[in-house]
C-alpha cells in the first residue's frame, strides 16, 4: 500500500444547527429528534477533518440519503 492509500481522512456532513440546553441533551435517548435550524433546499457543509472542504446538496432516495457535491472551497495556506 502506498503512503497516500495509508492517509485517514474524517468526512463530516453539516446539515445544520440547533442549541439544546444540557438539560435536555441529558435527557435525550436513542431515537431522539432534533429539530435543526436548516431548510430542504439548503446547500450543507462537507468537512475533511473539522475543516471546511466543499458544499454540496442532499439527495434522498428512499431510505438512502447521498450528498452531491456544488462546489469546492479554495484551499487553506
Amino acid at each position: 500500500m502506498s503512503a497516500v492509500q495509508s492517509v485517514k481522512v474524517e468526512i463530516s456532513a453539516v446539515i445544520g444547527k440547533s442549541v439544546i440546553p444540557m438539560h435536555q441533551l441529558l435527557r435525550m435517548g436513542r431515537g431522539a429528534v432534533v429539530e435543526l435550524d436548516a431548510n430542504q433546499n439548503d446547500e450543507v457543509w462537507l468537512l475533511a477533518n473539522n475543516r471546511p472542504v466543499a458544499r454540496g446538496e442532499i439527495h434522498i432516495d428512499g431510505e438512502k440519503i447521498s450528498i452531491s457535491v456544488t462546489r469546492t472551497l479554495p484551499a487553506f495556506e
